[in-house]
């Protein structure tokens, strides 16, 4: 099935990859990417005029739904989230069960320094309005919300401005205003909040794209997912695939935080490369750090010289137990105590609880004292053994991920930051960072 005709002169306009040897990552503007393909960051929000013009117009008019999700399904895209989920498996399941399928576009981002997303809003919003479209036609859905944080100001902005170029849309696009926690953006908190329960998350054994807002089958993917499919749409699985590996196909983005030359940069994975190297051209790292931590705030700290060489591929990061998450990379400064670092992180995402259930109210609070008690010198061995107990018990309970995540987090520090924990335990004090821009957290914990 042809969509779209794109003739060679608008592949070139496109930047599309016809190199015997592409580059294997770039940023935005730059030659080689495909999300992030058109004008440079500095120029701003890629208009509307601009879009159709690189990408050539995107008609879904008279699209089979079926022979569209058959493209998605040979394209192989999975989620660009935590459980990289194949895509066209939650477009076949909304087909198939009863009800109109609703499709939510989730911007919310709630990882602090997670801008992956955010970017895409920002410059790119058109390709994301036409992922949302694709997603629409697929499963012959009659509405598409947009689920985004407020404080998300400049994609917020940039995507109302998308809008209104626009005009009056095949489907029905609303913007709705996610509460501003780190777990309302999880798939089951997304489809409790726009039920009217709240952002309550849920172990649900019945997948979202079965039943979920109104009884209705619905598709919540974030908007890196979504616009891939605008670009599968235009010129199919197989291009799709001539980027990333087998068994992930297709470009993935990450953000670069921690120390790095610029926290919140934005780089688009296209060809095989590792952490290092990605750091090292973009990030401005010269040696190898200390620590990275992988995956964002609920993600694995590594020891440098491991993750230096570890692959930025999702399907070959899960072999070596680690996950690229939410796409976040983030290198930890050499001058900070990363058990500090860590301290600091996990009392924030203690707040951060839905106040449901016993791992979270009372397991995460206690795990954060008893990482300031190390941090500050006064705990022992007994009191670490208690802590890493207390962990055990609390992984894998709950009635969502969320403490799970943060024992993650926590176990990944202890085993890595091995040297400062002995320090700690003989009483040495370490203050923990504030006002950390590399680790960066929402107020009041960082007031």
């Amino acid at each position: 099935m042809t969509i779209v005709d794109f003739d060679e002169a608008r592949r070139e306009r496109a930047n599309v990859l016809t190199l015997v040897d592409p580059p294997r990552f770039m940023v935005a503007g730059e030659t080689g990417s495909r999300l992030l393909a058109g004008p440079g960051a500095p120029h701003g929000r890629e208009s509307w005029a601009d879009h159709r013009e690189r990408l050539g117009e995107l008609d879904l008019t008279d699209v089979d739904s079926t022979e569209l999700r058959a493209i998605i399904r040979e394209s192989g895209l999975l989620g660009r989230g935590g459980g990289g989920f194949p895509t066209a498996t939650k477009f076949d399941v909304a087909a198939e069960s009863p009800g109109t399928p609703l499709i939510v576009v989730n911007a919310s981002e709630g990882e602090p320094a997670s801008r992956k997303d955010q970017t895409l809003m920002e410059l790119r919003p058109h390709l994301v309005l036409d992922g949302a479209q694709v997603a629409a036609a697929a499963v012959e859905a009659n509405d598409i919300i947009i689920y985004t944080h407020a404080s998300h100001e400049t994609a917020n902005a940039a995507l109302r401005a998308a809008l209104e170029e626009r005009g009056p849309q095949r489907v029905r696009v609303r913007v709705v205003d996610a509460p501003e926690t780190y777990i309302a953006g999880e798939t089951s908190a997304v489809v409790s909040y726009l039920d009217g329960r709240g952002a309550i998350p849920s172990r649900g054994v019945i997948p979202a794209a079965r039943v979920g807002v109104g009884q209705r089958p619905t598709i919540v993917n974030n908007a890196e997912t979504i616009s891939h499919l605008a670009l599968i749409a235009r010129r199919g699985a197989e291009w799709f695939r001539e980027a990333g590996a087998p068994e992930a196909p297709g470009s993935s983005l990450v953000t670069l935080a921690g120390a790095v030359q610029e926290p919140g940069l934005v780089v688009e994975i296209v060809g095989p490369t590792t952490v290092g190297d990605v750091l090292r051209t973009y990030g401005g790292v010269t040696s190898v750090p200390r620590a990275i931590l992988l995956g964002g705030y609920e993600g694995t700290w590594m020891p440098g010289e491991i993750a230096w060489k570890m692959p930025v591929e999702r399907h070959r990061l899960s072999k070596l137990g680690a996950s690229l998450g939410c796409g976040l990379v983030a290198v930890l400064d050499e001058n900070v105590c990363g058990l500090a670092q860590t301290a600091r992180l996990v009392k924030w995402l203690a707040s951060q609880s839905a106040g449901q259930c016993g791992p979270c109210i009372f397991g995460l609070p206690t795990l954060s004292e008893g990482l300031d008690l190390l941090v500050a010198g006064k705990s022992r061995k007994g009191d670490l053994r208690r802590l890493r107990e207390l962990a055990t018990s609390v992984r894998g309970r709950g009635a969502c991920g969320h403490p799970t995540g943060v024992v993650t987090l926590i176990d990944s520090a202890l085993d890595t930051f091995a040297a400062e924990l002995k320090s700690h335990l003989r009483g040495e004090v370490c203050s923990v960072p504030t006002k950390a821009r590399d680790f960066p957290l929402p107020d009041p914990v960082d007031a």
